[in-house]
């Protein structure tokens, strides 16, 4: 499996080394995501950052559609059916669905690890609490797939 990242907060008054993790994620602006592996050094990294971010299981759906609506290539050209298959090693997008839970975006070759978003539909519950509190921060479980389309 793996985790999407979405990022809530900005950097302003973070500390430096908060930075430089959100930086190695790919997360540079509020509303970004990213689909990285389940691993014990990304858990790591997401625990360090949970008051900027919010996460949680990928769901193949969700993927597929991230990657309609805001998939971008190494180029910079946008992801569509056609240019999909172009894509090296990529035949359609439950493969690159598939490639992208095995190993993570930013292995994954010709696409990039960063999804720009929009502010979500109905707005951020409290960027402040986190999502147990009634927030938006920290980790979420499946409801990141709810939050990502309200964000397509």
């Amino acid at each position: 499996m793996a985790w999407m990242v979405i990022r809530v907060r900005g950097s302003i008054h973070a500390r430096h080394d908060i930075v430089q993790t959100l930086d190695q994620l790919h997360l540079t602006r509020p509303n970004h995501a990213t689909v990285v592996r389940e691993a014990g050094e990304m858990r790591g990294m997401l625990t360090k950052v949970q008051g900027y971010v919010t996460w949680g299981e990928a769901e193949p759906e969700t993927l597929s559609l991230l990657l309609k609506e805001r998939g971008v290539s190494v180029t910079g050209e946008r992801l569509t059916d056609d240019t999909a298959r172009t894509v090296a090693r990529v035949k359609d997008f439950n493969d690159l669905t598939r490639q992208i839970l095995a190993e993570g975006l930013s292995r994954t070759p010709g696409v990039r690890p960063l999804f720009r978003l929009r502010a979500p539909k109905g707005g951020w519950r409290s960027t402040k609490k986190p999502f147990a509190l009634g927030g938006a921060l920290g980790y979420r479980g499946r409801a990141v797939n709810d939050l990502a389309r309200r964000m397509m």
